[in-house]
């Protein structure tokens, strides 16, 4: 199905009772793309997804998905639409391909139609030689893989990710990456969620950052960015007596003290690191800025429950 736009939202909001939890906020979201809703806990994201798959029933504005308008369009939405949720929702009692051919069978697929694709997929997750197991046995990173194999099972054109990679290793989210890489590439829509950064910078084209259910910003993670952060970083760590003086003697920077931590932003940390270098008992890191350091301007270091 090709269109200019595959999710539309205009002035959408979302109360539950007296409580506002998405603030009349605007969108657009082009096939093809991998979009990263980013924010802390509460702030809007997962509600925005669940009345995307028209789960929950918008209360302002509008929102269309595949040229039809939610809610009415939700059966349609959702017979076009795989999701891999934040939690596992894989049933124990049943081995790997039978959770597939139970999932497509409540698409109307039947077994022998299926067959072929669900093998594919299992490929595709590098669960072939698993086929058998029961899940309990399987590592959470097979779980994660076998749940995007599910999401696959009727073909969608959109792909929705509720923090995909949260709580697992470094490999496993390595390889689940790679192939939400090759999803990309074979031309389906992502919408994800996620509280690592690294994992937005690597996969997404575009990302919202979110608060409070309003968007504070959004553009591409390397425009973001420029926009909002100096090229170096250098953390400092040490004696919050070390820190404090290293740091007011620091120039050409912005400084942001957080714990026995501080965080120098500058264009150029020659100069910082000749002094910092100079100064026993002081750690650093130097990086370059990131996506992470953009998130935490725009949203605060605020802790949130």
């Amino acid at each position: 199905m090709e269109m200019a736009t595959i999710v539309r939202a205009r002035g959408l909001t979302k109360c539950f009772k007296s409580t506002t939890v998405v603030h009349g906020i605007d969108f657009d979201i082009q096939p093809g793309r991998c979009v990263g809703f980013l924010g802390p806990n509460g702030a809007g994201k997962t509600t925005i997804l669940r009345m995307i798959l028209g789960l929950s029933p918008i209360s302002g504005g509008s929102l269309s998905v595949f040229g039809r308008a939610l809610p009415a369009a939700g059966r349609y939405v959702r017979a076009h639409a795989g999701v891999v949720s934040q939690e596992d929702t894989l049933d124990p009692d049943f081995t790997v391909l039978e959770n597939l051919y139970i999932y497509a069978a409540y698409f109307g697929l039947a077994k022998a139609d299926v067959a072929q694709r669900i093998h594919e997929l299992i490929d595709f997750v590098e669960l072939a030689d698993r086929g058998d197991a029961r899940i309990p046995t399987l590592s959470g990173g097979m779980r994660r893989r076998l749940s995007i194999a599910r999401a696959l099972i009727n073909d969608p054109q959109i792909i929705i990710l509720d923090e995909p990679t949260t709580g697992l290793d470094p490999q496993a989210r390595h390889m689940i990456w790679s192939r939400l890489q090759d999803l990309q590439r074979a031309g389906k829509t992502l919408l994800l969620t996620t509280h690592y950064m690294e994992e937005a910078e690597r996969l997404c084209d575009d990302v919202l950052v979110m608060d409070h259910g309003r968007i504070l910003e959004q553009g591409a993670p390397a425009a973001l960015v420029e926009r909002h952060v100096e090229p170096e970083v250098l953390e400092l760590r040490g004696a919050p007596d070390l820190i404090e003086d290293a740091v007011d003697g620091a120039t050409d920077c912005r400084v942001e003290r957080i714990g026995d931590t501080a965080y120098c932003y500058t264009r150029d940390a020659k100069a910082l690191l000749d002094q910092f270098e100079q100064r026993p008992g002081l750690t650093y890191l130097h990086r370059p800025g990131n996506l992470e350091d953009v998130f935490l301007k725009v949203t605060g270091r605020d802790l949130r429950d």
